[in-house]
């Protein structure tokens, strides 16, 4: 059964940074895509940033762009969003995903973690 925790959430100032991690279990292989997504307060959920876990390149979604970046732990099952640069609205609860092995990246993740959140005061 594959699980996902996320850690790595808080509070900062605006201009500050963050580091959310999230390490997956029960894969058999490593070949899967994962992501992170944000939902702030009274908004849909929005899609930050997925890679490829086995050879993949990260793309990262516009509002974010040039401010947060992935990197990978493959060894720990790990991937990492670095955020810098943070503003008031990157405020909200930030979730990895993944999806079933060797399927290829989309916007439909099959498996969330349960959420870390993301307070940024201006």
């Amino acid at each position: 059964q594959v699980q996902l925790v996320e850690s790595g959430g808080g509070s900062v100032q605006a201009g500050g940074s963050l580091t959310l991690s999230c390490r997956t279990s029960g894969y058999k292989f490593g070949s899967y895509c994962m992501g992170w997504f944000r939902q702030a307060p009274g908004k849909e959920r929005e899609w930050v940033a997925s890679t490829y876990i086995e050879g993949g390149s990260a793309r990262i979604a516009d509002p974010v762009k040039g401010r947060f970046t992935l990197s990978q732990d493959n060894a720990k099952n790990m991937l990492h969003l670095r955020m810098t640069s943070l503003k008031p609205e990157d405020t909200a609860m930030y979730y990895c995903a993944a999806g079933r092995e060797f399927d290829e990246c989309s916007p439909d993740f099959a498996y969330w973690g349960q959420g870390t959140q993301v307070t940024v005061s201006s």
